[in-house]
């Protein structure tokens, strides 16, 4: 039995090694794990921030941009124009956007020297036709879209900020309020990448959704774009020749 006592003592010390060295290994593995943790949690972060720069960057030179109170025009155009306008709005809608809406949106245009009626199909893919002002679309992982130009509440404030309008969620109920935004982002997108179709799939997907739709189809010629400026140009084309 005196001869065993080493050969157990020796087994029971090599067992706490191996012990040791699991539990050490288990801990370093752990510390490997919640390092690497921390470096994603940095790195989306970081990439979160970049975005954000950059949209605060395009932000500020779109704004620097704009003309003075002095330099800008008051958009003044001779109502027989506006109404000739507004009535093909009115009438291609069966009455759904309404009169002032249809006033309101030629003349805003004009100052932002946009289409009316490139404003007007947008509404019109966005509210499915309906230009329902008090629309509330489906849920999505980033929430919902409110009013008739589908604003979510991460892109209308800062929107409303640029143009310089008050924000409040009620607002965007508001159809001559949600227009107003809708101008400003187009023309703010329009600015920015000086194309018509990637400003308007931007509109849809977001500058993100952008340049993810780019990278997985060589352009920026959504089904959306197209739709939309194909059929503002057959509305044009009709009240040029009348």
């Amino acid at each position: 039995m005196k001869e065993q006592k080493p050969l157990w003592t020796t087994g029971i010390a090599l067992l706490l090694v191996v012990a040791a060295f699991f539990t050490i290994n288990q801990w370093n593995q752990k510390q490997e794990k919640a390092l690497a943790d921390q470096k994603q949690e940095l790195k989306n972060k970081n990439e979160k921030l970049s975005k954000e720069i950059e949209r605060l960057q395009s932000t500020n030179d779109y704004l620097k941009e704009q003309p003075s109170a002095a330099e800008e025009k008051n958009g003044y155009h001779t109502w027989p124009e506006i109404e000739k306008k507004a009535d093909r709005l009115v009438k291609e809608s069966d009455g759904n956007f309404k009169k002032s809406w249809a006033m309101y949106l030629v003349k805003e245009a004009e100052r932002y020297k946009i289409n009316p009626f490139l404003v007007y199909e947008l509404l019109k893919v966005e509210t499915g036709g309906t230009f329902d002002p008090e629309l509330v679309g489906p849920e999505t992982k980033y929430g919902h879209a409110y009013g008739m130009s589908q604003f979510m509440k991460n892109t209308a404030p800062w929107i409303a900020d640029m143009a310089g309008l008050p924000y409040e969620e009620e607002l965007l109920f508001d159809p001559y309020y949600s227009m107003q935004l809708s101008l400003v982002y187009l023309d703010f997108l329009q600015n920015k990448y000086d194309n018509w179709d990637e400003a308007l799939t931007a509109y849809h997907r977001g500058m993100g959704g952008l340049n993810e739709y780019k990278e997985e189809n060589g352009h920026a010629e959504s089904w959306y774009a197209k739709e939309i400026q194909e059929k503002a140009e057959s509305h044009t084309t009709v009240v040029l020749a009348n």
